[in-house]
């Protein structure tokens, strides 16, 4: 799948989204994209399963990257889907509601542009 990828005040955002039958398969995928994006700032996750939901602000302040991307995957009534958003840092910095903001977005995108594959 191809990822969606966004910029907001000088800092790349590149979503990942996609379908995910287990726990295991859901931190492989988000493994996969850590050993890709080794230079990247940040790589914030979010995932839901039958009965769990997790997900990681991944050195972020707390709420403002992990959550909105489990409610991107939780609002379109997703279950058994992964999202995985890497940022690298641009030097400008974006407050909680930009972070907020940004990562919802593009982790919307991203779930949106892989609507058939989820």
């Amino acid at each position: 799948m191809e990822p969606v990828e966004i910029i907001e005040k000088k800092s790349r955002f590149i979503a990942y989204a996609g379908k995910v039958n287990s726990e295991d398969e859901a931190k492989a995928f988000i493994d996969e994209k850590i050993r890709e994006h080794k230079k990247a700032r940040h790589v914030v996750f979010a995932y839901v399963l039958p009965n769990i939901e997790k997900c990681s602000d991944a050195g972020e302040p707390r709420g403002t990257a992990g959550l909105p991307l489990l409610n991107a995957i939780k609002r379109r009534g997703f279950c058994g889907a992964v999202v995985v958003v890497v940022r690298y840092f641009g030097g400008i910095l974006l407050g909680k509601g930009g972070l907020m903001r940004a990562y919802g977005k593009a982790a919307g995108l991203s779930l949106d542009a892989h609507v058939l594959d989820i």
